[in-house]
């Protein structure tokens, strides 16, 4: 009955394609110009590492957990979340901040990369990457899970990385945490692509085509 249908990605695509001959991939994208218009500065000695999301979605947390113990008895950081709910982590350097409409670009520069980790299941497959695509937007590096579009957003070792395993987590995060050089390397590819492809900007045109 649809006109047009627009969805978030291949994978929704493929879902509205059984259905209509006019399905469009809209990305996530974020106001580079406006609300994620701040740059992080990645010249720093004690880099953060952070994460954002809803309490539905702490349980990724899980992933990735064990890779930052561990990361914490070798090197100095802070692992931050931002949610509507605090996981109360048992990490030795964490802090929980509330999510706010209001704060949340500045309460998202309080880290330097940003993690998505994530399970491998119809629901993630669905998802459309909006947290890597907010981190990245900052300037900063993505680290997230090979599932559904993220591979897409997150070029490996260019603009973040894609990891398989808990080794992987570590090491990755690892590498950003003792590199500033990368990081701040990665954070300006990383925003470039996002102004280039996910930005209300790059996507004006497309979304705009939907009403004609």
């Amino acid at each position: 009955w649809s006109h047009k249908v627009s969805v978030g990605n291949p994978y929704l695509k493929e879902f509205g394609d059984k259905y209509s001959n006019n399905v469009y991939v809209v990305p996530t994208v974020v106001n580079t110009e406006t609300i994620h218009g701040s740059l992080q500065i990645q010249d720093t000695d004690k880099p953060a590492i952070g994460w954002t999301g809803s309490f539905s979605t702490l349980m990724y947390l899980d992933l990735v957990l064990p890779a930052l113990q561990k990361l914490q008895e070798e090197v100095d950081f802070t692992f931050y979340v931002i949610a509507d709910k605090d996981p109360a982590l048992p990490l030795r350097n964490y802090k929980f901040i509330p999510w706010n409409k209001e704060t949340e670009t500045d309460d998202l520069l309080q880290f330097h990369v940003g993690l998505m980790p994530l399970t491998d299941d119809e629901i993630t497959r669905g998802k459309c990457g909006f947290k890597a695509i907010q981190y990245m937007a900052l300037g900063m590096p993505a680290i997230v899970s090979p599932v559904g579009v993220n591979t897409e957003i997150v070029s490996e070792g260019q603009d973040g990385f894609i990891c398989n395993d808990i080794n992987e987590w570590k090491a990755r995060i690892r590498l950003l945490l003792l590199d500033t050089p990368l990081r701040k390397k990665m954070g300006i590819a990383a925003r470039k692509k996002i102004e280039a492809r996910y930005s209300v900007k790059a996507v004006e045109a497309l979304f705009l085509s939907m009403f004609e």
